[in-house]
């Protein structure tokens, strides 16, 4: 560890035994987990690196987490979502002043958990504050729209938006900051009372922010616990006291968690699930731009996100040329350690360098060539990127998401074949079209806003800003994340109507001046 800079060291073995339950900081005596980081797993006579060690909580307190959130909530009638915008945000800004505190830390254990490069992790953790900056402002938005009366047909109506209960919080490995607050907060903002269980890896950064949560929010409004999956979220989801699920992860988990609540038609969903994101390189492509894209949309974070690129569709006629300058492009980038800010780095998941073998040696045993010279070599926790061609339907990588370092590639004459491909798959989340004819971009672009839910023209697909929606058909989410939409997706439209007469304007007036509601009020947060 010699080599490694002394700012990005880690001096010890972070041992983490805290949780947060009902406004409390206990100590986990129970089982831990261990904590490994594939960065100096370099080779096959190196193991990964004890980092550290979290607890591996029991099913007993999950359910003491659940009961936390759902007696704080008290079926909407909790200090919590009874209470004034103003203090809500109020309780928000000082979380966010405690989060920016913890920057360092946090940025050092995403390179150290996850392998995210230095530049990336800079990049998630401020965004994730200018996220929860903008939730902020937004809502003061919805705020003020909600401060005016309506009135038709002799029904005046004061229109707000309202909690919808307890959330469970799921967030993913590779964005465990950014995508897990980015359910979290737009859910604890609007009232509701949450229990948040980290992902497998990306779960010791969590440690540093629970203080901020404990000081920042009453109790039971936040409870964080650490655990396998299975043992937390099972038992919480088979009460049926879960009112939201939010998760961003596999179908597969989701489809499991859903299926043990017993009121399902009660069960809101917000998910990000998987993408098949397919870049379309029409015959008049800038070559250049194009692979400068096609290099950062496929590869980036190892193409481990869900908004990377997995899959490319090439017009026959400029075939060569690209396949030419891509796979070179590829073979030029460098392995290295998250500081030294390349774009590939290790692997953490330790399965994961088989599971992508697989996928090449499938699609090889099955008609398609490596292309790029260094595609495939492999070493302990690392597989350098395949760029596979022709690849068909029959071949594993046609269909699954990979979700890491291996580039499929098929060749089309004709543009239905790639629309016909994206009509058939289960995912619907965004494409990225490579062109300039606008004649031939326009009924492109006609059809693709049909199949998935972002066109992005001559860039890689990619999730912000994050004031646009984000969001898929099909198997690909439910429910829209963004400022604006996440903040809808975790509340429901909620109103007090009254005949428009003069009993009911007095008491309007009334309890307006008198302030005895906290929701029929016409002031608003500045």
């Amino acid at each position: 560890m010699t080599n490694i800079p002394k700012e990005f060291k880690l001096e010890k073995i972070i041992n983490h035994t805290e949780y947060l339950i009902d406004g409390k900081i206990s100590s986990w005596i129970g089982k831990q987990a261990k904590v490994y980081s594939t960065l100096l797993c370099d080779s096959e006579d190196k193991e990964p690196f004890l980092i550290g060690n979290t607890p591996e909580m029991s099913a007993e307190y999950a359910l003491k987490a659940l009961d936390s959130a759902h007696k704080a909530y008290n079926y909407g009638q909790g200090s919590w979502p009874t209470m004034k915008v103003y203090e809500r945000i109020n309780c928000m800004e000082n979380f966010v002043k405690k989060m920016i505190l913890e920057r360092d830390k946090i940025i050092k254990l995403l390179m150290w958990e996850i392998g995210k490069n230095l530049n990336d992790s800079i990049k998630e953790f401020d965004r994730t504050v200018e996220y929860i900056n903008d939730t902020i402002e937004e809502y003061k938005i919805i705020d003020r729209k909600g401060a005016t009366f309506q009135n038709k047909s002799g029904v005046r109506a004061l229109i707000r938006r309202g909690p919808l209960g307890v959330v469970l919080c799921l967030g993913p490995y590779n964005y465990p900051l950014n995508e897990t607050f980015a359910l979290l907060i737009p859910a604890i903002i609007m009232g509701n009372t949450t229990i948040f269980k980290p992902a497998k890896h990306g779960v010791l950064l969590i440690a540093p922010l629970l203080n901020a949560f404990k000081e920042s929010f009453p109790p039971g409004v936040v409870n964080i616990v650490f655990g396998r999956g299975r043992e937390i979220a099972t038992p919480i989801m088979e009460t049926g006291k879960v009112d939201v699920l939010a998760l961003i992860g596999h179908s597969s988990s989701a489809i499991s968690l859903q299926d043990l609540h017993p009121q399902k038609s009660r069960l809101r969903l917000v998910l990000g699930l998987e993408a098949k994101n397919p870049g379309i390189i029409l015959k008049d492509a800038d070559i250049d731009l194009t692979v400068e894209e096609c290099i950062s949309g496929t590869l980036s974070f190892n193409g481990q996100r869900c908004t990377a690129l997995k899959i490319l569709y090439v017009h026959e006629d400029i075939k060569e040329k690209f396949l030419n300058k891509f796979s070179k492009a590829v073979d030029k980038l460098k392995l290295g350690l998250p500081w030294e800010n390349t774009l590939l780095t290790p692997l953490p998941e330790p399965t994961k360098p088989k599971y992508i073998s697989d996928l090449i040696n499938d699609a090889v045993s099955k008609g398609a060539k490596i292309i790029n010279k260094k595609g495939g070599i492999k070493q302990k926790n690392f597989v350098f990127p395949a760029v596979l061609y022709p690849v068909s339907k029959d071949m594993n990588i046609f269909e699954e998401e990979q979700f890491g370092p291996v580039i499929p590639i098929i060749s089309f004459k004709d543009i239905s074949k790639p629309i016909k491909y994206m009509s058939e798959s289960n995912y619907g989340q965004q494409v990225s079209i490579f062109g300039k004819d606008v004649d031939t971009l326009g009924p492109i672009i006609d059809s693709m806003v049909n199949l998935v839910c972002r066109v992005n023209l001559n860039s890689a697909c990619q999730r912000g800003p994050d004031i646009y929606p984000f969001t898929g058909r099909k198997d690909s989410a439910v429910s829209t994340l963004s400022v604006h939409d996440a903040l809808r997706s975790f509340s429901i439209r909620t109103f007090v109507a009254s005949k428009d007469n003069e009993l009911n304007k007095n008491i309007l007036r009334e309890m307006i001046d008198s302030k005895k509601s906290h929701f029929i009020r016409t002031d608003y947060y500045l």
